[in-house]
């Protein structure tokens, strides 16, 4: 490849049709002809030596070389937005943007973090994409955000998990159930029940099946239901019981009894996670300073886990003092 020919502008508007997969998306976005679009990216072409698209159905979907390419670019373009948000701070203050992605469960706790950060930092912009745990796989395979909050993360050396909240999951089932009100249940006692359960990926049905396998049971009567509020309100309306999140729990209305059984509440965790081979900008690392330091006064002191401080002295280790000192 000769790199002398590639400039910022080819790299910018190559992510973009990538992103979009349509040139007249990316001319309408970027303020440009289509002739000029088509033309970048023939330049681009030329320089790396390489089909850099493929035509799906009038889609453009990038080849594998198109792939690296992406993640190269997006380096070197975050490089320069982080030394613009370098200069900015020397003006007087921090801003930027950050991309999270979470799972579904995250969102009734996220938000609680967020709204102090935003009142510390106004000019930091946040966009939260929100999805099942396959959905926040996928962007995080593609590198489509800065963080994510898992409850069950990823494996492989790039990735970075720390754990932030515990996250305990309780057995609901309705409030005139048999159960409702006993102690010291045994998981045999209810096991025969329907259990409405999420859809196979998620984190706390793979916890749940790791579970039971572990005990060598399983269960006689499930319904699959892809939402923690579906289950809450069918579990209220005497469909079946439910394993759910106790954080699920707090913010719904639907009445529900937690029942007493042994091994319960279920320890889990939200995991903050980022990748190794990525370089984060600094508002995302502005935010892990704010949890280290914040979180407490942002969530129940007694559901926050410590490790966020070990996040923050990793990104300090590989380069970043300005870490340290947040």
């Amino acid at each position: 490849m000769n790199i002398r020919h590639l400039s910022f502008r080819l790299l910018q508007v190559f992510m973009h049709v990538a992103g979009t997969g349509n040139i007249s998306a990316t001319a309408r976005d970027m303020h440009l002809t289509q002739p000029t679009v088509s033309l970048q990216l023939k330049k681009l072409r030329e320089a790396v030596g390489e089909p850099l698209f493929d035509n799906r159905n009038g889609t453009l979907a990038l080849t594998d070389v198109g792939k690296e390419l992406y993640l190269a670019a997006g380096d070197v373009l975050g490089r320069f937005d982080d030394f613009n948000l370098f200069l900015q701070r020397l003006h007087g203050g921090s801003a930027g943007h950050i991309n999270i992605g979470i799972v579904t469960t995250a969102k009734y706790v996220l938000p609680r973090i967020l709204g102090p950060f935003y009142k510390h930092f106004p000019d930091i912009g946040v966009t939260l994409s929100i999805g099942n745990r396959a959905t926040i796989l996928e962007r995080f395979a593609r590198q489509d955000d800065d963080l994510y909050v898992f409850s069950h993360p990823p494996s492989g050396s790039e990735v970075q998990a720390t754990r932030i909240v515990k996250n305990p999951l309780q057995i609901i089932a309705p409030l005139d159930h048999w159960a409702a009100g006993r102690q010291r249940l045994s998981f045999a006692d209810i096991k025969h029940e329907r259990f409405l359960i999420r859809e196979p990926g998620s984190a706390t049905r793979m916890m749940f099946e790791a579970w039971l396998t572990a005990r060598g049971m399983e269960l006689g009567d499930t319904m699959q239901i892809e939402s923690n509020e579906a289950i809450r309100l069918s579990t209220a309306s005497g469909l079946g019981l439910a394993l759910i999140s106790a954080h699920t729990l707090q913010e719904g209305r639907d009445a529900v009894a937690i029942l007493s059984v042994d091994g319960f509440p279920m320890e889990s965790n939200w995991y903050l996670v980022s990748r190794r081979d990525r370089r984060l900008p600094h508002a995302a690392m502005q935010f892990i300073a704010f949890m280290a330091a914040h979180l407490a006064e942002c969530v129940d002191p007694a559901l926050v886990v410590p490790d966020i401080a070990s996040l923050v002295k990793h990104y300090a280790r590989a380069g970043r003092p300005d870490m340290a000192n947040s």
